[in-house]
């Protein structure tokens, strides 16, 4: 039997993120991490839930794609028992101090975490310092990353790259304009002989421009977005362009929802695709998971199969009230400051 859609609810809702500079980088300086939520309500009491992440005042925007990015939904054994590897990015947010830094960095060890990615591209002679920093406290054997978020142009990101050479980063991610293939290409090029990866896919739109990417080899690493590409089966297209290149995806998360929605490509990625976890991790930010009704679950710096069903967007309608924008408690309050 076919049940019909009655109501369609879409929501603004921001966490003021900026306030403690989580998410913090060298393009986006004081994000509020946010997000369009759409509930789908149908004629047999069904309910369908949704999300995209924004940065505060791009909801506005993803409020019209987020109906799109909603629809449709060798060894599982070991999946269930040892999950999928991870990788955080919530020790080194460009404003974080030296003092949080270390302590975060500390702490991740403590909990098991060996792949770290930080922030880069404000200031070259604070990367190299903050770089070195935390490669001396994770110890040589651990996998570290950067990212530069669109920061440079091209010369410049292989000048300031090569700088950077001496943490022996695993990949520089979005070292320029997410469109600019030729460039990227140039960049992965041109940093090959350091042992450098470009990681990148964010902000690509659709299986066409990743289509590109690979033939152009202006990437070592796919970077799908659970939200940037319009539904599951735009991802899903991407995940299998990956393997017949043979260029491993380590999916963009963090934000508000990424990391639960994520989750559920990465699985079907390793069970019915890749089959393989060499060079694969998947992003974790730890922040904002608290208001989601079947949050991810990290163990010994893995992600942990969803055992709820469904995709993993429905929040709490306690959080959705408290942050909605504007009339919320939190944003009533931050407003008459």
């Amino acid at each position: 039997m076919l049940h019909k859609i009655i109501n369609l609810t879409v929501r603004d809702v921001r966490f003021p993120t900026s306030l403690e500079q989580h998410g913090s980088d060298a393009m986006h300086t004081d994000p509020d991490y946010s997000a369009a939520y759409v509930v789908l309500d149908t004629d047999c009491g069904l309910k369908g839930f949704g999300l995209t992440f924004t940065l505060g005042k791009g909801t506005e925007i993803g409020k019209i794609y987020t109906g799109v990015a909603n629809c449709l939904e060798v060894t599982i054994d070991q999946m269930l028992k040892e999950g999928y590897p991870a990788y955080t990015t919530s020790c080194a947010w460009l404003g974080y101090s030296d003092q949080q830094l270390k302590q975060l960095c500390s702490d991740a060890l403590k909990s098991g975490w060996t792949r770290f990615k930080v922030k880069v591209g404000a200031d070259l002679e604070d990367d190299i310092r903050r770089c070195c920093l935390i490669r001396q406290m994770i110890g040589p054997s651990s996998t570290l990353m950067i990212d530069a978020n669109q920061r440079w142009d091209v010369a410049e990101a292989i000048s300031w790259v090569s700088r950077l050479a001496e943490v022996k980063p695993l990949w520089i991610e979005e070292p320029t304009s997410p469109d600019d293939i030729l460039g990227h290409a140039a960049i992965s090029k041109a940093l090959a002989p350091l042992g450098i990866g470009v990681a990148t896919g964010e902000q690509c739109h659709n299986r066409v421009m990743f289509k590109q990417f690979l033939q152009a080899s202006a990437l070592q690493f796919v970077q799908i977005d659970s939200c940037r590409l319009g539904s599951v089966n735009e991802n899903l297209a991407v995940l299998l362009m990956a393997h017949k290149f043979q260029v491993p995806v380590c999916p963009h998360a963090g934000g508000v929802g990424l990391c639960e929605l994520v989750q559920h490509l990465i699985l079907f990625d390793y069970i019915c695709v890749s089959a393989d976890l060499r060079n694969r991790m998947c992003e974790y930010v730890d922040h904002l998971h608290e208001h989601f009704t079947s949050p991810a679950v990290i163990q010994d710096a893995h992600y942990m199969p969803p055992k709820d069903p469904g995709y993993s967007c429905e929040m709490l309608e306690a959080s959705v009230n408290r942050h909605e924008y504007p009339e919320g408690d939190i944003w009533k309050l931050e407003i008459n400051k």
